[in-house]
Order: structure tokens, then sequence, then C-alpha cells
């Protein structure tokens, strides 16, 4: 255990700096303040300690890690603190624990990827036209012997199904015939006040009448563009961006200038600034939580920042928040909306990617636009399904939503961990990677040379689905990137299809 201990201090820890959740862990940096800080458990914190040490290579494959009680007498926390860290630890897959013999770290443990490399130059306004590439990759993933790591979607086994079909036919028989008519928009009061309370429970209070429910969040997405542009107006987007957005774009005949989007931070503020000071911008999509495909999450005061530059200039934000249930952390985060004092913000969320895919049940919170999207709505699909609503509302208020959404997260971290440490293991040595905290995508950078539209058609060939990396950008950028998703539990399909991806790519 001393030779534990003496490792420790080599990576310039110290036991009280362990044991404390408010101080930095590496001894040579400067104290946080307050502002800086953001809420963590303390057995969080300690398993942190130990992911550092572990990805740092201070504690190898096979090292056993401090006893409990070692841990619990020399760094000042409680044995249950030290077991919930632990329990942690072997859920993100980086110790297991040996019978009669203490935690040791995984063989397979995770190795220290570098991030994506961005570039931080915006692009030029642009036409956009990628539905050739997009439709060639939502056709792979129907096969269901694909194995579908190109989808867009997590398992379906992840979700409580049963229990909503339970819902929705105890909904249906109960369901006022008139509800048909008076509730066709902005939608079914119930659901409403449902997700306004999981709003208010998040600290953010908004008034009822800012909902209006949608068949999915890209119907939001596309109502609110609708909202606020006309043909030819150009619009900020990420880079990368959601492959979805870039086909509203193009069916609403508007421009793209693209964002570079940090892989860990999301979009560049100082780019965007720029942006907005040389062209007409009309509208900003943004992705704030677990971006799709880098998978990146604004830090707070980073989104606070976001909606007061759009404030100075007047421009609206639509905020694609629809994987904001799938945080791996303590704490939600909060979304961009929650900073907005105008109304400029039009915030979409969907059950789609957290309970009930199939289902079509999306919403925007409008802000100042909620009337014109309700009108807009009102002229194109009338409303969202009135039984699929009032089934929703029925699990979220008796269903145990949250009870779900711990076991998926879980799921999803479990799943991440997998996929990661199969990356280590098959391919290139130079891979760049993110890791998100959250969600169930990660953005792969490849070697300079690689052509991910070849690696698709060629992995296609193997029964196996990627998402290659010019289908999100209106450039066709990003040759050498792809997105793999980990939303499906693992298993030896999973791990021969990541062997199979990595010797196709060793080939190239």
């Amino acid at each position: 255990m001393m030779r534990t201990y003496a490792a420790w201090q080599k990576a310039g820890l110290s036991p009280r700096s362990i044991a404390d959740p408010f101080k930095v862990v590496p001894a040579s940096l400067p104290r946080q303040t307050a502002s800086q800080r953001e809420p963590m458990k303390r057995y969080e914190k300690f398993a942190d300690d130990i992911a550092e040490l572990i990805r740092s290579g201070v504690l190898g494959p096979g090292q056993r890690v401090p006893s409990v009680r070692y841990a619990s007498q020399t760094y000042g926390v409680s044995p249950s603190t030290v077991f919930q860290a632990y329990y942690l630890l072997e859920r993100r897959g980086l110790i297991r624990a040996r019978p009669r013999s203490g935690y040791f770290v995984n063989n397979n443990a995770l190795r220290q990827f570098s991030e994506p490399v961005i570039s931080t130059q915006a692009s030029e306004s642009t036409e956009v036209d990628v539905s050739e590439l997009v439709f060639s990759v939502l056709d792979s993933i129907k096969d269901p012997q694909t194995v579908p790591f190109g989808s867009a979607f997590p398992s379906p086994t992840l979700f409580p199904l049963q229990r909503l079909a339970r819902s929705l036919a105890s909904a249906s028989r109960q369901m006022d015939p008139r509800m048909v008519v008076t509730d066709m928009s902005p939608g079914n009061p119930q659901l409403r006040r449902q997700i306004a309370l999981r709003y208010m429970v998040g600290g953010l209070m908004l008034p009822i009448e800012e909902l209006l429910i949608t068949n999915g969040a890209l119907e939001a997405l596309n109502l609110c563009l609708q909202a606020v542009t006309e043909p030819g107006d150009l619009v900020a987007i990420e880079a990368p961006a959601f492959y979805a957005c870039l086909q509203v774009l193009e069916r609403l005949k508007l421009k793209a200038v693209e964002i570079p989007v940090h892989p860990r931070d999301g979009i560049d503020l100082g780019v965007l600034a720029q942006t907005l000071e040389r062209h007409p911008i009309k509208a900003c999509w943004c992705m704030t939580n677990f971006q799709n495909p880098m998978g990146a999450s604004m830090p707070e005061a980073k989104k606070r920042e976001l909606v007061e530059l759009l404030r100075q200039h007047q421009v609206p934000l639509i905020e694609d928040d629809v994987y904001a249930e799938l945080y791996y952390s303590p704490q939600a985060p909060k979304p961009a909306k929650a900073f907005d004092t105008e109304g400029l913000v039009m915030h979409c969320g969907s059950f789609a990617k957290s309970l009930a895919p199939g289902y079509r049940i999306g919403w925007v919170a409008a802000g100042r636009y909620a009337q014109k999207i309700e009108r807009l709505k009102l002229m194109t699909s009338l409303c969202a399904s009135m039984p699929a609503q009032a089934a929703i509302a029925d699990y979220l208020q008796h269903g145990g939503y949250d009870r779900h959404l711990r076991k998926l997260r879980y799921a999803l971290e479990e799943q991440q961990s997998a996929m990661l440490s199969a990356i280590a293991r098959h391919f290139p040595a130079q891979t760049r990677v993110s890791q998100p905290a959250g969600g169930y995508f990660l953005w792969l950078e490849l070697p300079e040379h690689m052509d991910s539209l070849k690696l698709f058609q060629m992995a296609l060939a193997q029964g196996i689905s990627i998402a290659p990396g010019p289908i999100f950008s209106p450039t066709q950028r990003f040759r050498n990137c792809i997105r793999l998703n980990y939303g499906s539990p693992w298993d030896d399909a999973s791990e021969q299809a990541m062997e199979t991806l990595g010797r196709i790519i060793r080939s190239f």
C-alpha cells in the first residue's frame, strides 16, 4: 500500500486534497474560486481523483487500488463514500473487484485519448445539399442484423416500452373525445404541466403558455426556423452539425454559416461574435448539451455569454436540447434558456431519446415566438398524436420517469466505457476521440489519409453501420472523421464490429 501512496504523491496528490472535495487535486494548480466550481458529491470527487490516476498511468492495469479501510482512514472519508466511489468506477469500467482481494485497475482501462482538432475559422455562407449522403446512412441501419454504430437513436431495449404501453391503453380509455378539438394546439394540458414542472425542478420557471407540443423535436426545430427566417437568409450553425439541421436548412432554402465546435466546450463564441458582426445572421441553431456529433457541453458561464452575445445583436437562439436528460454527472446541466431575459431563446426538447422512441412527442418553450409558432403548427400538422401525448403525461405522473432515467444513464455510461476501451484496443494509436459527459455519441478523428465515405461503404459490406464525417457539414468537411453510437448494450457482436472497423482503418 505504501507503493500506492508513493504513486499518489508522485502525481501531486495529498491525502488532504483527496479528502476535501473543494480542493483542486494537482497541488501545483491554483485554488478555484467559488464561482468556478460546480457542486460535486464527495464520492464523485474521490472517484474522479482515482480515475485521473488511472488515465495518467500512475495506477496501471492490474494494479491494486487502496482498500476501502485504508482509503477511509488515510484520506478522511467514510467507508460508505469509498464504496460509492468504487461502485462508480466499476460502472465506468475502470476498476473491478476480485473476491477476497480488493479492487484492481481493469486491464482494459481507458487510455488518455487526444481530443479531435477543430478549425477555428468560420466558413462563408453556403448552400446546403447533404440529403443524398444522409439517406444512404439512414438506409444502412434498417437491417436489424447491421451493427447500428451509425444510428441516431439508443437501443429501444433501454426504454420502458411495456410500462408506456399500459399508460397508452389507460390514457386512451379515459380520454375525453372533445380533447381532439380543444387541445389540438398547443397540446395536451396535462403533458404541458408535467414538462413545465420538470423545468421548475431544474430551476427554470416558465409560463405554460410558452410550451407547445410538437411531432418530435425535429418539428419544433423546423417551426422555430420558419418563424424567424425567409428563404435565402443566413443561419449560424455548428461545425460539425447534426445532419437533420442541415436537411432542415436545405428544405427551407436557407444558407449556413458554420461556426466551429470545441470537442469539450461547444461552439466557439469568438468566431460567432465575428460572424455576427460581418453577416446578417437571422438565427443561431445550437446544441448546448452533449452536442451531436461531438458530444460537447457548454459550461454554464459560456451559455450565459452565448445568450448575451445574441441578445446584443437581437438574434434568436434555437436551442436543440434533446439529450438534456442523458447526463452522467450528479446534476442536470442548465439550458441556455435559463439565462434568457428577452424571450429570444426557443428551447426544443423531446422524449424520443430519453423515454419513448417512435411516439414522436417533442416540445418547444418558444419565448416571444410562441404565438407565431403555434399558428405555423396549425397551418402544417395541426397537432401531435393525442393518445401518445396522454400516454406520456400519464407515465410522467405515475410511471417512475426519474428511476428509469437513472438506469438509462448508468447503462449509457457503461456502454461508453466499453466502446472507448475497444477503440484503445483496436484502432490506430493516433486516433483522436471525444469523451463526452453524457449522450451516446463519440466523435473520432482518424489519421489524415482516411476517407470516411469509403470506410462507410467497406464497413457496411461487413454488416457495420457508421456515420461518416461529411454528412455533418454543408461543405462536406471532416473527411477523416466518423461518429459512433454507443447507445446499444455492449455484446460480442459490438466487440467484433469494433475489431473489424479497426482492421479496415489500419488497411488504408
